[in-house]
């Protein structure tokens, strides 16, 4: 399993429809950037998607903040929409489908909605097709700038805190 796509539409500062693909082939992806360019957001929105709630993890006051709020040069939306779309060939994901998008929006006047391949869901469900994958709102799949720090700094005991994952597994 992995990430095809995340697109994003009124998150934060994507007011317009952004969506960005990634290769299978590739190893490992970096977003690289200035200061400024949204790098960090995109962080937030693949959190938000999986089901952050936090308003503290997704760096805003208040979840109604997550949506973009116009500049001077720009009008406000009304929603913020964020789509993941997985690979599922190896059927990691418990549903019948070789690819899988999970959407979440959120609307100004505070309704929102939870899809899996365009069929509206709850956010339960969200989370539940995750659970047991290494993947989620709170998974270590994401590792942030300042998590890198703690995990180069530390000693080798505290870093299995970081990669539980990462321990070998021994049959018997």
């Amino acid at each position: 399993m992995f990430l095809k796509s995340l697109t994003l539409r009124g998150f934060k500062t994507f007011a317009d429809a952004t969506t960005i693909e990634f290769s299978q082939e590739a190893r490992i992806t970096a977003i690289v950037g200035p200061n400024g360019c949204g790098k960090s957001n995109l962080l937030d929105a693949t959190r938000w998607v999986l089901g952050e709630d936090n308003p503290r993890l997704l760096r805003v006051a208040a979840l109604e903040n997550i949506i973009f709020a116009g500049t001077a040069q720009r009008k406000p939306v009304s929603l913020a929409e964020v789509t993941m779309v997985f690979d599922n060939a190896s059927a990691k994901l418990p549903v019948p489908y070789s690819e899988v998008a999970v959407r979440r929006r959120t609307f100004r006047e505070g309704e929102s909605e939870f899809y899996i391949n365009k069929n509206l869901c709850r956010l339960k469900d969200i989370k539940e097709l995750f659970m047991d994958t290494g993947v989620g709102e709170g998974s270590y799949a994401i590792i942030t700038q300042g998590q890198v720090a703690s995990i180069l700094s530390s000693k080798g005991e505290e870093r299995r805190i970081f990669l539980p994952r990462l321990r070998p597994q021994f049959p018997g």
